[in-house]
């Protein structure tokens, strides 16, 4: 269950009768231990909330919601329960847990959401609902799932008003996304201007310059291509395995994130010099 989702529901009117949300753990740079913004939600609107997922089975409930929860439902509750997931691409494209960033890093055009029933195996329910749109060409992984989800939980309290619909099987080949490692962030710079454009709108890639870690927090693909090897800074363009990448903003070692302009600029420039 999201925060969005939950007070979608209940604002709805659906008697919600159990929230699962993650345990109490330490946030913030104070260390504290503190609730998730669900379990804070789910607790300022009143609804029981536990951190056990098998706490569902004492309940009377014949339904559940999933949203983006992270752990294993045991078969004993999917046999007792029917329980809608949300997932946040057109299935069976992009099964697993990054859909939105596997989308954008592919140059998926159009992605989606479906309304799909939770299986035992990996987002292969067959679906209730789904809705298509176009990925923005600049827009990031965060507000694309943002998008997505506000969609996604019209469409879940629009269903839910009546009797569920007899939900479809996927159709067609199913392509599958796993979670990105630090690594994969580390900036490649023979690889495509395009591709590490893309980097840009999920995450942080980072590089090196003259010894000190700088992120890329946004980019574009130039226009224009340059004379030199794949690294080499010239204004604030920098030269890729296959075209331009023009730096927009970036983060250097030590500093706030800052227009790449004026990064430039204190850096003094004589001659050409490279990421590493």
């Amino acid at each position: 269950m999201s925060v969005p989702t939950l007070r979608a529901l209940h604002a709805a009117g659906h008697e919600i009768v159990l929230v699962v949300s993650q345990a109490d753990k330490r946030r913030g740079r104070s260390g504290a231990v503190s609730p998730s913004p669900v379990k804070a939600a789910a607790q300022e609107l009143g609804i029981p909330v536990t951190s056990r997922v098998d706490d569902v089975l004492q309940t009377q409930a014949d339904l559940g919601v999933l949203v983006a929860f992270g752990r294993i439902i045991s078969t004993e509750i999917l046999s007792r329960l029917t329980i809608v997931n949300l997932h946040p691409s057109l299935l069976p494209r992009w099964r697993g847990a990054t859909p939105g960033e596997a989308a954008i890093m592919a140059g998926d055009e159009m992605t989606g959401i479906c309304l799909m029933q939770l299986v035992e195996e990996m987002d292969a329910g067959p679906v209730y609902a789904s809705w298509k749109t176009s990925v923005g060409v600049d827009e990031t992984a965060s507000a694309l799932y943002e998008r997505l989800f506000e969609k996604g939980n019209e469409m879940l309290v629009d269903m839910l008003a009546g009797d569920l619909p007899v939900p479809r099987p996927q159709e067609g080949e199913a392509t599958y996304c796993g979670r990105f490692s630090p690594s994969d962030f580390r900036i490649d710079w023979t690889r495509s201007a395009e591709h590490i454009q893309r980097l840009t709108r999920i995450g942080a890639p980072w590089s090196t310059f003259r010894d000190r870690r700088v992120v890329v927090t946004s980019a574009s693909v130039g226009e224009t291509e340059a004379v030199g090897v794949p690294g080499d800074l010239s204004g604030t363009s920098v030269q890729t395995g296959a075209g331009v990448l023009t730096l927009m903003r970036v983060k250097p070692e030590g500093k706030a994130e800052m227009d790449a302009r004026s990064w430039i600029n204190g850096l003094r420039l004589t001659e050409t010099e490279s990421f590493q």
